[in-house]
């Protein structure tokens, strides 16, 4: 151990232990911007300067190491004139016109500025502007960069990826995209990772809020929503609304934001598992598993992105089976849209035949776009009759699907070009949790203010098994929960994979199925996915099925999740999921009454050629 003061505070740490850990232990308190713990302490801001009795020099708290005897203070006239000149420096290089920034509010920059008493820039602004690609899911704004190195740090570090780089170290460092490479060249696997972790704009999301605004004002636009489970485990963090953000309350917000349908994505996720857990049995029945190697699973378009940038000789081992995302587009715009009057027939004989049909079915019709009533077919009858009497068609002529997701990959993988059907896309925009609060604030909405509402029919049940898809572990568990019936006719107890749960970075697991032991891994964090593909490539281990999220603990802490400078929240938001997942009625994707109607009326069973053609895809084409 090691004894210090901090301010005349004793403090004994670890050997090894940094200054600004000491800080920390003590409760006092240094500013940090460049600083993320056990990933980038490479003292680049020097905002974290601190004195040491008997140094002549300032020394930075978060990469000096503690030593015997040390006398530190942290609050010095010298130390606060310090952090103040570096923080004006900063703000020299840096486009201060915040109230135009995606992070106005909530930048570590601005609260430094504030918190130094920084009133004025007395030096002479030297702002990079460097071209970027527009459409591209990640957005970096140069002129915002503060050079903290974070991206560097985080891409190479936890991601695995290096996509970011020094460049200029002779004159004035700057960060790019390495090699001088386009960001489309560099095999960035939009897991938006970066973005979470930049303390200032400097690198964002695509806002996609306009298109979607625009969408929801056209009358000739049937809007339809559908939310991914981890989005309701932060959608309200950090909002005047958080104490009243639950399921139902989104709901209602999606509603009163113009929204005609809103969908649960957890019904589709529970359509992955049938079609996934099919073909995983399926793959196991015929040997080709386990000494080829393992199947990984496809619900993860960052991961499968790093696949096929970094990896492609993996591109054969991923399930065929399309994320839940896509897979609820393409189910959304071929089965349930007609059967709900979304789509033609026009002619009003027809479109009442279509409602019957529908209702003939067992399918709901709770939730009209024009606020019918389900069941009254004589309104639903007039409106067609009316319709067209006036020459315009029973029903809106295109749909347009929204995706909310704690992702940024989802943008690009819902513009994948296998993902478009007969020139329209499955899913025609997606939206993070960021953009989805900065939408209820300029429509000032008050989610507060709103009743609970349901999901709409039929895409409204998600078992327990489904709400655990977002968090690390979950796909595994809600797979092998259906595997285990799928081979012997019953289910197991709810909680008999939950050995996968937990934020570690790689996990194993065997479990018997019926006397076959299946050997499973769950890794989170592009980096562990890296290492374990060397291992498997080494013949150091050997699985059968394996689970992988590109984001550290999963959806829960994905790219497209709110901003909490220092805070990792991924644990905690999947510990809501499991929650819900218990007083879920169904925990089985295969007992979902509304996946078996599905396969029913429309795909017959897992694996069929509908479903094949519909809910699968080939990577190594997209």
């Amino acid at each position: 151990m090691v004894n210090a003061t901090i301010n005349g505070q004793s403090v004994s740490m670890p050997e090894g232990s940094s200054i600004l850990e000491a800080v920390f232990a003590t409760g006092n308190h240094v500013p940090t911007l460049c600083g993320l713990r056990e990933v980038s302490e490479i003292g680049a801001c020097r905002v974290c300067m601190v004195e040491v009795e008997g140094v002549d020099r300032l020394v930075p708290a978060c990469n000096s190491p503690l030593e015997e005897g040390m006398a530190v203070r942290t609050d010095t006239p010298r130390v606060l004139e310090a952090r103040r000149v570096n923080v004006q420096l900063l703000l020299s290089q840096h486009d201060s016109r915040c109230p135009t920034c995606v992070r106005n509010g909530n930048c570590v920059l601005q609260f430094l500025a504030q918190e130094l008493n920084v009133l004025e820039e007395p030096y002479r602004p030297n702002i990079t502007r460097e071209p970027w690609d527009a459409g591209f899911p990640l957005i970096r704004d140069s002129s915002k960069c503060v050079r903290c190195l974070r991206c560097v740090q985080v891409c190479a570090k936890v991601q695995g990826c290096n996509v970011w780089d020094i460049k200029n170290r002779a004159t004035r460092l700057d960060v790019a995209v390495r090699d001088g490479l386009s960001i489309a060249e560099a095999g960035c696997v939009l897991c938006g990772q970066c973005i979470t972790h930049c303390p200032t704009g400097a690198l964002r999301a695509r806002d996609d809020t306009d298109t979607v605004l625009e969408a929801l004002a056209d009358p000739e636009v049937l809007c339809v929503a559908q939310v991914a489970p981890a989005v309701r485990t932060s959608w309200g963090e950090g909002m005047a609304w958080e104490d009243s953000a639950s399921e139902g309350r989104m709901v209602a917000t999606l509603k009163a934001l113009g929204f005609d349908y809103v969908f649960d994505t957890n019904f589709a996720a529970d359509m992955t598992i049938m079609e996934e857990g099919s073909e995983f049995l399926e793959r196991l029945k015929e040997g080709d598993v386990g000494d080829n190697g393992p199947m990984f699973t496809s619900c993860c378009p960052g991961w499968v992105r790093f696949v096929r940038e970094h990896r492609p000789d993996k591109l054969g081992r991923l399930s065929s089976a399309k994320s839940p995302q896509q897979i609820f587009g393409a189910l959304l715009k071929s089965y349930v849209a007609p059967k709900l009057g979304m789509r033609e027939p026009r002619s009003a004989e027809d479109y009442l035949g279509a409602v019957r049909e529908g209702a003939g079915i067992g399918i709901g019709l709770d939730t009209h776009p024009q606020g019918e009533g389900a069941n009254d077919l004589a309104a639903l009858a007039a409106r067609a009759e009316n319709g067209a009497a006036a020459g315009q068609p029973a029903s809106p002529q295109r749909i347009f699907c929204v995706s909310f997701m704690p992702c940024v990959a989802k943008k690009y993988e819902a513009a994948v070009e296998a993902m478009v059907r007969e020139g329209e896309p499955d899913v025609d925009a997606v939206i993070t949790v960021r953009e989805l609060q900065r939408m209820v604030r300029m429509t000032h909405t008050n989610p507060a203010l709103l009743e609970d509402a349901a999901f709409d029919s039929p895409m409204d049940e998600g078992s327990g098994a489904a709400v655990i898809f977002g968090t690390t572990g979950g796909v595994m568990e809600a797979a092998l929960r259906s595997a285990y019936y799928l081979v012997t006719g019953e289910n197991p107890d709810p909680e008999a994979f939950s050995a996968v749960r937990g934020t570690e970075g790689w996990k194993e697991q065997v479990f018997d199925m019926a006397g076959t032991p299946v050997r499973t891994a769950v890794v989170s964090g592009l980096e562990n996915a890296a290492k374990l593909l060397d291992a498997l490539d080494a013949g150091e281990v050997s699985y059968d099925f394996v689970e992988v999220m590109a984001c550290p603990g999963g959806c829960t802490g994905g790219g497209g999740q709110p901003i909490h400078e220092a805070c990792e929240l991924a644990g905690q938001r999947g510990t809501v999921l499991y929650g819900l997942d218990k007083k879920r009625a169904t925990r089985f994707s295969h007992e979902n009454p509304s996946v078996g109607a599905c396969y029913e009326d429309f795909l017959d069973k897992p694996l069929s050629h509908r479903a094949e053609e519909l809910l699968h895809t080939d990577q190594s084409q997209w």
